[in-house]
């Protein structure tokens, strides 16, 4: 049965986040969270660890808990919530809009001091998975016209500019907003798994054209890549990105002041290549995609800092210690996350009041310096 978004019968809430706002929100914490834990970048200010909600199932129980979680961390210092369509089949959205609302409605809460980031690319499901995924998806995407079968990559992406228009006044609609702050492409890598470099330029212009219009409309207000892979793996890989040649299609797009201002990958003690990794070219030189965005000043949301719980196991001892005062394996590894240099925010998923209290002890602590998070990388390494 298919989900109405709680706030469909309302009008959409006004506005953005803005220097104002965000600075504004800040303040409200100085003396309870440490002067660090905000970054600011682009004018707005950053909480260090953003709200995730890709993990649980499209149920209502589901819903429940990420309502309860995510009014807890609006009103504990969280100002950054990141999401997905296609996360929970439409309902992570549903849930965002749904506390966005009641809270702006009742004056806890104001627009422009929180930072909302969606995705579109990956086909979704609407409120539930069906039993028959494919009569759903040609129903909903063939019969309507809106969506080729040559547009589809590997049975489940797709980024035309029609489609991704239908994706974005979805997730307006889902997240009860007149004005996203960002909108990703989710993980553009997926078509080079079926189509040539030439065509995947081709396709990511056109992308980048469409992204600049809805600025120029005000359903958007930057955009950016959300990847797995790209940025993470060396050029001659297959599903590799470039950002320099990714920021001459922007500027072909929106001139010099174009709008792709932000990156989305994972970055988490299993996954430093974004850090580590020299793969993007600049001048002269080879750097990290990290050491790349910081120096266009671009808004970094690394994702994964748990890996999906995975690094929430026991952790060697001589890392314990690095990490004092931080008690648990989950506030080690976000600590380590949302300190790499380059990284705006680290983003984790957290479906339940205790986890959040328990990660927004990092909060209280400065961020690692990079002369000993490269420390730490190493004794890690050799370990």
């Amino acid at each position: 049965m298919t989900q109405s978004p709680s706030a469909s019968a309302h009008k959409k809430i006004p506005g953005f986040a803005t220097d104002e706002g965000t600075a504004a929100y800040r303040g409200r914490f100085r003396g309870n969270l440490n002067d660090d834990f905000y970054r600011c970048q682009r004018g707005l200010y950053f909480a260090s660890v953003g709200f995730g909600s890709y993990l649980g199932e499209p149920d209502d129980a589901t819903d429940k808990l990420y309502e309860e979680a995510l009014e807890k961390a609006l009103s504990s210092g969280i100002n950054v919530l990141d999401t997905a369509i296609n996360y929970r089949a439409q309902r992570s959205e549903r849930v965002y809009g749904k506390v966005l609302s009641r809270l702006i409605a009742a004056g806890q809460l104001r627009r422009e001091e929180v930072i909302v980031s969606t995705k579109g690319g990956f086909i979704p499901f609407d409120s539930d998975y069906p039993e028959d995924s494919r009569d759903y998806f040609r129903k909903t995407y063939l019969d309507s016209g809106l969506l080729r079968p040559e547009d589809i990559a590997q049975g489940c992406h797709a980024m035309t500019p029609e489609y991704l228009e239908d994706q974005l006044n979805r997730s307006l609609k889902n997240l009860n907003l007149d004005t996203l702050d960002i909108y990703f492409l989710h993980n553009p890598e997926t078509q080079l798994g079926e189509i040539d470099r030439k065509l995947f330029h081709r396709r990511m212009a056109e992308v980048f054209l469409w992204m600049e219009d809805k600025v120029r409309a005000n359903k958007i207000r930057m955009y950016g890549t959300a990847t797995w892979s790209g940025y993470r793996v060396p050029p001659q890989e297959k599903e590799f990105l470039s950002l320099p040649e990714l920021e001459v299609l922007a500027r072909e797009a929106g001139g010099a002041g174009h709008h792709f201002r932000a990156l989305q990958m994972p970055v988490n003690l299993a996954m430093p290549e974004g850090w580590i990794l020299a793969n993007q070219t600049y001048g002269a030189n080879e750097v990290s995609v990290l050491q790349l965005a910081r120096k266009q000043d671009m808004i970094v949301m690394g994702s994964g800092a748990l890996l999906q719980a995975r690094l929430v196991g026991p952790f060697p001892e001589f890392l314990v210690r690095k990490f004092q005062p931080l008690e648990t394996s989950a506030q080690r590894a976000i600590q380590f996350a949302r300190s790499v240099p380059g990284v705006t925010v680290s983003l984790v998923g957290m479906k339940t009041s205790v986890h959040l209290l328990e990660n927004l002890e990092v909060a209280k602590v400065p961020p690692i310096r990079e002369e000993q998070l490269l420390q730490l990388f190493q004794e890690n390494t050799q370990a």
